[in-house]
């Protein structure tokens, strides 16, 4: 297994620099003027000047390789002078938002507590739900509760998240006054209290980006539980006498989380872009939000940036499926 994950790990270099060298020529040929933000009373010779200070005048492979090393390189270092309280980068060329003329990653990590909060709560939140509904509606096939789960699965699957979260707005906020319609990321939890503001303000998007993680992961689930429920072993299993809960919750629930395992690990990175246009309906100032700020104002370090931490997202969460599946199913072997 060591030697397996250290090759993967090996082999996804290649890979993101491709992914990343991708990302950058699609920005590249992406139309429109960063300068074009600029107020037109600025002349013309201050325009040069600023798009020099951008790095504009330069090629592109010299801008490419420049972004990758402040990537890899500076911007690690920063993170552990910032760790460490060390003060070994001060000085040093970082990547540069042309919105705001501020370091990209600082913004970043300034943005991402209020991600995780919503889209990690709510992918463990769908997690938890979609598992037991798609286990019972698999063992009680065709029952009322199987039917209402694929009825339930089927409005998740097919109703977007803008049209959810002001659907929720409207009935929760606007009509029974429930919950706060707006998301409130300058809120600090310091008691009983002040959690349960926070709560009630993240029930709303919670939900929207949870109904689709629980739609998705409840079908693989019922129809992964489905095949393995009539297989030799479980009538094995049955005919030595093992009682049913220890039939299915040992024996065919281990080898149905197989294929699951790879939804759930590879659903994480897609649940990122639900949340651009969730945080955008409930105001929750996190990087789906700073994502599409960037792409208007054509910010291409912000954007770049952000859509490469997705791709690295996506290979991390490959890698760690492949080795859940070897800790699932004894039979893998990787090395």
């Amino acid at each position: 297994m060591l030697t397996f994950t250290i090759r993967r790990l090996i082999l996804s270099i290649p890979t993101l620099l491709f992914i990343s060298l991708v990302i950058f020529l699609l920005m590249e040929l992406a139309p429109g003027d960063p300068m074009a933000q600029v107020p037109l009373t600025v002349p013309p010779e201050v325009k040069e000047k600023m798009r020099e200070a951008l790095g504009l005048g330069q090629p592109g492979y010299i801008r490419y390789l420049k972004w990758l090393y402040q990537f890899f390189v500076i911007e690690p270092m920063v993170f552990w002078d910032y760790l460490w309280g060390t003060a070994h980068t001060e000085g040093v060329q970082r990547v540069i938002s042309w919105q705001t003329r501020s370091p990209v990653m600082d913004i970043v990590i300034q943005r991402m507590p209020q991600t995780l909060w919503v889209v990690g709560m709510a992918y463990i939140v769908g997690i938890l739900i979609a598992l037991p509904i798609g286990v019972y509606s698999a063992y009680r096939q065709y029952s009322v509760f199987d039917q209402a789960g694929t009825f339930v699965s089927m409005i998740g699957f097919s109703i977007p998240p803008f049209f959810t979260g002001p659907l929720l707005i409207v009935l929760f906020s606007v009509q029974l006054g429930w919950f706060p319609s707006i998301y409130d990321t300058t809120h600090v939890v310091t008691d009983w209290a002040s959690f349960k503001v926070q709560f009630l303000q993240m029930i709303m998007p919670v939900m929207v980006l949870a109904l689709q993680t629980t739609a998705q992961i409840s079908r693989y689930m019922r129809a992964s539980m489905l095949e393995n429920l009539n297989q030799d072993y479980v009538r094995t299993a049955r005919a030595k006498g093992l009682s049913e809960a220890v039939v299915v919750m040992v024996h065919v629930l281990r080898n149905s989380m197989i294929p699951v395992v790879t939804v759930i690990a590879l659903g994480m990175p897609a649940i990122f872009g639900g949340a651009i246009i969730t945080e955008n309906v409930f105001k929750v100032n996190g990087i789906g939000q700073l994502l599409l700020t960037a792409l208007f104002a054509n910010d291409i370090p912000m954007v770049l940036t952000l859509t490469f931490i997705f791709a690295i997202l996506i290979v991390l969460f490959n890698l760690i499926a492949d080795i859940l599946y070897g800790v699932l199913d004894p039979r893998i072997r990787y090395d």
